[in-house]
């Protein structure tokens, strides 16, 4: 074992303060990590409050990880010292049932390893995620960042990035096809940059007139007010998808109103109840879809960062000094941020 430095959360009061863990000693298969840059996801912010009622403290938040590998274990062959790699959502899975044999170890059926909260498969000690100084990984689990991204952008990708381009891929978004995206956020902004560059045609639904600009700005060609009735009115029936990207309970049926016959309506942001409830009718009449999506495995991240490379995307962000995160996670609350926070990793040893 080897004392890193870190910043967590000891209670759902006590905000995010410096802490000392603890890193295992580098197993066969495993890659170290110095950490150069960490992206923060509102599910860090939801795991320090609580807000599930499952958090573990202390809890080290942190899954958007870009960093350098230091050393690796005897049996890595993929990774060196000095490459830049990331860590994304997961660090472990039982690599053995359907899902993780089909490179989407999101799924596993035995229970993916969360890269922070979570227990380790083999000692059951608690993952710790990117708030910290280094972290040590399973080489199947690790990315490799194309020399293309700058890293400190790239951090989101690993699960802004993953969570839209994913779904996008699954469903066959290309061109020819209406796409909307609701919600101008983290993960909106990079489903409009994806559905534009896989060809699509591509609408962002919004509630601020004042996000219209922007949002032409990162590829959308249209943008509807969501609070307008005549601009819903207007968008009715008329999509092949809709990307959902709002993270708390909100009205779903204008937007099923939206698609097209045998259209698709796909949830990545709200892991709760639907409130109010969904109409059927809109459903059945239309044949169309309501589905959701969980980040992407290893394989297809490894895609997503690759066409990232390829297209010249990335995340827009404001970098961070991690003694001020607190006040980001206020600013993030109240939704001031364009649109992602990423930490500066050197800030954590001033």
């Amino acid at each position: 074992m080897s004392q890193v430095r870190a910043y967590a959360a000891a209670s759902k009061t006590s905000g995010v303060a410096p802490f000392s863990i603890e890193r295992r000693q580098p197993r066969a298969d495993d890659v170290v990590i110095e950490i150069d840059y960490c992206g923060i996801c509102h599910t860090d912010i939801h795991f320090v409050h609580n807000d599930w009622g499952n958090t573990i403290y202390p809890v080290v938040p942190g899954h958007e990880i870009i960093g350098r590998v230091t050393t690796v274990g005897d049996a890595v062959k993929d990774f060196k010292p000095g490459d830049r790699v990331g860590v994304g959502c997961l660090v472990d899975s039982c690599r053995s049932c359907d899902s993780c044999a089909d490179g989407l170890e999101q799924y596993c059926e035995q229970g993916l390893t969360v890269t922070y909260n979570g227990t380790d498969r083999h000692d059951g000690t608690p993952t710790y995620g990117g708030y910290s100084e280094r972290i040590v990984v399973s080489d199947r689990f690790v990315l490799r960042i194309p020399d293309e991204l700058d890293p400190a952008a790239a951090a989101p990708l690993l699960c802004a990035g993953i969570t839209t381009y994913s779904p996008l891929k699954h469903f066959g978004v290309g061109s020819g096809h209406r796409v909307g995206v609701v919600g101008m956020g983290g993960l909106g902004h990079m489903g409009v940059k994806f559905a534009r560059a896989l060809g699509a045609e591509v609408t962002l639904f919004t509630r601020s007139a004042s996000k219209v600009a922007e949002a032409k700005e990162h590829g959308a060609h249209e943008v509807v007010i969501s609070t307008d009735p005549a601009q819903m009115s207007a968008a009715a029936a008329s999509f092949d998808f809709i990307l959902d990207t709002v993270p708390v309970a909100h009205d779903l049926n204008p937007y099923l109103a939206a698609l097209k016959r045998d259209g698709t309506l796909i949830m990545v942001g709200m892991p709760e109840p639907i409130d109010p409830p969904v109409d059927g009718g809109a459903l059945i009449f239309g044949r169309r879809k309501l589905a959701g999506s969980l980040i992407g495995g290893l394989p297809e991240t490894q895609e997503m960062l690759d066409f990232c490379a390829e297209h010249g995307i990335l995340c827009d962000i404001e970098m961070l000094d991690i003694h001020n995160i607190n006040q980001a996670y206020q600013r993030m609350q109240r939704g001031d941020v364009r649109y992602r926070f990423v930490i500066d990793m050197a800030t954590l040893k001033t």
